[in-house]
């Protein structure tokens, strides 16, 4: 059987293409959900972190803060020290085990482990940032909520946007292992194909839609930063 015809028989025989498809709409649902829990877990992390250590730079230990920080250093901890694979096995047995479709303890578990190394991304930033940013925004009479939201995090976002993206690039990647979960996401389909047609092209064709997927964020983070660069030239 010649290239082409293990490729035909793969992608178009039977309308298998439709198969490929849905399963690629399932792994952009899973990134992208993740995606954003992944950030929200992040940013809250990141400025418990911040804040904690801002308490005790000012010698005026907060108890609340100082017990917060212990729980996300153990997250941290925890999360950034296991598998991602274990951790979803966990979650989807441990919690999620009356669903069949395993989307929602994915989304779950990839966010929670994306929102650790966010976490970290997001702090280096916003620690980036000199302090007298955070004494100007405060002598202007804003909150130390309102310094954070309006004048600190804008300024770090540009300095982590490159990291934040190889996060993301690499969560995306990672939602591959989501099929030992229960989720028909595009490899999954891929490999059920595989079973049909006993060649490697499923699996090729897997990886072209990944590649395709990457090369597209990261023309996307590309622009971004000319962009940035260009409003920061004026």
């Amino acid at each position: 059987m010649g290239l082409w015809e293990k490729f035909s028989g793969a992608f178009l025989e039977n309308g298998r293409w439709i198969l490929y498809f849905k399963g690629l709409g399932k792994t952009l649902e899973l990134a992208a959900g993740a995606v954003l829990l992944g950030i929200l877990i992040g940013v809250i992390v990141a400025i418990i972190k911040v804040s904690a250590t801002q308490s005790k730079q000012g010698h005026k230990r907060n108890p609340l803060l100082w017990v917060l920080e212990k729980i996300c250093d153990i997250y941290l901890t925890v999360i950034r020290g296991t598998p991602v694979m274990v951790q979803l096995l966990i979650i989807y047995t441990g919690i999620f085990t009356s669903m069949t479709d395993g989307t929602l303890a994915g989304i779950v578990g990839f966010g929670i482990n994306s929102g650790a190394y966010v976490a970290e991304v997001i702090r280096a930033g916003i620690q980036s940032i000199d302090r007298g940013q955070t004494e100007a925004g405060r002598s202007l009479g804003l909150s130390a909520g309102k310094t954070m939201r309006l004048i600190i995090l804008p300024q770090a976002v540009r300095n982590i946007l490159p990291a934040l993206f190889n996060e993301f690039i690499t969560l995306l990647k990672e939602t591959s292992v989501a099929g030992y979960i229960a989720v028909q996401d595009v490899l999954k389909m891929a490999t059920n194909i595989q079973n049909r047609v006993y060649n490697i092209a499923p699996l090729m064709i897997t990886a072209v839609f990944y590649l395709v997927l990457v090369v597209g964020m990261t023309q996307v983070q590309r622009l971004i930063e000319r962009r940035l660069s260009a409003s920061d030239r004026r």
